[in-house]
């Protein structure tokens, strides 16, 4: 598996019901991810790391035209054997570059805690993860917010960086911070809504522009921590401010 990604990101979101015509529709284009074993969906779990006062996503969601970002993910719920990738995204005038090390949980765990990194990492899961020291070194962040969801993806046939996923049953929590513990969550999409996202090296291609149009289907701007912040912060608005008409709270 690559330790680095560099692509364009487009999102947008869809009713559930139109999935599966969604998926007719690409299926001349595109194969279906080895994760997704018979069609159906595999579960990726996240904890995205930003300081107390959430600096790192109260900047991003102002869309600056450079941001980065540390996050730990795993596919399932980890044990301390099984392999995590601690990733430092950056992305700058909408290209987006991810750079990921491959480690044991319970290494992880230990580097995070200590500093100290894992014996026998490979050359480049050793040169990312001092990327990622000089970042913690200025960066005071920690695990603050899980993110789970279940992913279908596809690939394109002639060109394998045009990348295409469908994610739903979106969970997020800001407890409970250890990817060992399982996934549960609040949801932060509307009941029967799917997130749809593209990412390519070059043009997103005429086919799928085209499939796109035929469904009255747009990109729009969407993060999913980025909306359970907006989330989180309104619903402490409401709370600081209970009597303040709801159409009048704003978030900052």
């Amino acid at each position: 598996m690559a330790n680095t990604f560099k692509r364009t990101e487009k999102k947008t979101t869809l009713p559930s019901s139109m999935v599966d015509e969604l998926k007719a529709r690409i299926a001349p284009y595109v194969v279906s991810d080895p994760h997704n074993v018979d069609g159906k969906p595999y579960m990726i779990c996240n904890l995205y790391y930003d300081g107390l006062d959430d600096h790192v996503i109260r900047e991003s969601v102002q869309l600056p035209k450079y941001k980065e970002k540390l996050r730990l993910r795993c596919y399932g719920t980890p044990t301390e054997n099984s392999k995590v990738f601690l990733e430092l995204k950056k992305k700058q005038d909408g290209m987006g570059t991810k750079r990921r090390a491959k480690l044991r949980y319970g290494d992880l765990r230990n580097y995070l805690d200590t500093g100290i990194h894992p014996k026998e990492l490979s050359y480049v899961d050793e040169q990312v993860l001092r990327e990622i020291d000089y970042y913690r070194s200025h960066e005071k962040v920690e695990p603050r917010v899980y993110v789970s969801y279940l992913r279908n993806a596809y690939y394109g046939k002639e060109d394998p960086s045009f990348r295409l996923t469908l994610d739903s049953d979106i969970l997020t929590r800001r407890f409970d911070l250890d990817l060992s513990l399982g996934r549960y969550g609040t949801p932060i999409l509307t009941e029967g809504t799917t997130l749809l996202e593209v990412k390519f090296s070059g043009a997103v291609p005429f086919w799928f522009c085209r499939i796109m149009s035929d469904l009255g289907l747009s990109f729009h701007t969407f993060s999913k921590v980025g909306t359970d912040f907006k989330l989180y912060t309104y619903g402490r608005a409401c709370a600081e401010h209970p009597d303040e008409p709801h159409h009048l709270r704003l978030i900052h």
